[in-house]
C-alpha cells in the first residue's frame, strides 16, 4: 500500500468514525428530547440505535456522565420492561461502577421485579451518590454552572440519607421519589447544557467584541 492510498484509507476512517460518533449523537439527543416530555416508547428505540452503534458512548453534560447502557434501561423501566431494564442497567454499572442514575434506576427495576431488600439498598445509595455529587461539584467549580440551586434535589433525598437499606421493606413513597428524582436529574442536565451553551456564546460575543474595539482604537 503506497503512501497515498494509506492516507486516503486513514482519511476515509476517520471520516466514517465522525460520522459515527455524530450519528450516534443525535440518536441519543432525539432519545433524551422524548424522555423529557415523558414519552419513553418513543425514546427507546432511538436508544436501543445508539447503543448498537456504540456501545460504549457516555453523555456528558456539566462534569455529569450517563452511558448509552443507562439510557436503554431507564427507558425500559418506563416501558415496564423490568426484566430488560435490569439487564441493561447491570450492564451500564459493569462498565462505569459511578454511573449514578444506573444505579438509581437498576434499584427501582429490582423493587418493581419483586427484590426489595436489594432495590431499596440500590435505590438509596443511587440516591446518596446524586446528593453527594451536586455537593461536591457546586463546592469543585463555583463559578460555573450551579446544579440544583433552588435545593429541590437534595431536600427530596435528605428524608432517606440515614437509611441504609438492606432488610428494609420498601414504602411507595420511596419508589416515586425515586422515579421523580430521575426525571428531575434528565431535567437538571439539560438546564445545567443550556445554562453552559449561553454562557460560551457571552463569553464568545465578549471576545469579538473585544477585538473589534481594540481594532479600532489602535
Amino acid at each position: 500500500m503506497n503512501k497515498v492510498t494509506t492516507v486516503t484509507w486513514l482519511s476515509a476512517l476517520l471520516l466514517f468514525a465522525g460520522c459515527a460518533a455524530f450519528n450516534t449523537g443525535t440518536q441519543v439527543q432525539s432519545g433524551r428530547r422524548a424522555l423529557l416530555i415523558n414519552d419513553p416508547d418513543r425514546a427507546l428505540p432511538y436508544f436501543l440505535e445508539a447503543a448498537q452503534t456504540d456501545p460504549n458512548y457516555v453523555y456528558r453534560s456539566g462534569y455529569f456522565h450517563e452511558g448509552i447502557w443507562t439510557y436503554v434501561g431507564r427507558t425500559q423501566y418506563a416501558t415496564k420492561r423490568y426484566t430488560e431494564a435490569r439487564q441493561s442497567l447491570e450492564r451500564a454499572l459493569s462498565r462505569d461502577r459511578d454511573d449514578l442514575l444506573a444505579r438509581l434506576y437498576l434499584g427501582l427495576a429490582l423493587v418493581r421485579s419483586g427484590d426489595n431488600a436489594m432495590g431499596t439498598k440500590e435505590i438509596l445509595a443511587g440516591m446518596r451518590g446524586i446528593y453527594d455529587w451536586i455537593d461536591y461539584i457546586n463546592r469543585a467549580h463555583p463559578f460555573e454552572a450551579y446544579w440544583d440551586p433552588l435545593g429541590e434535589i437534595r431536600k427530596a433525598i435528605e428524608p432517606y440519607l440515614p437509611r441504609t437499606g438492606g432488610d428494609l421493606v420498601v414504602p411507595e413513597a420511596l419508589v416515586a421519589d425515586a422515579e421523580w428524582l430521575g426525571y428531575k436529574m434528565e431535567d437538571e442536565i439539560e438546564r445545567v447544557r443550556q445554562d453552559e451553551r449561553r454562557r460560551y456564546e457571552r463569553d464568545y460575543d465578549r471576545r469579538q467584541g473585544g477585538s473589534i474595539g481594540f481594532g479600532i482604537g489602535f
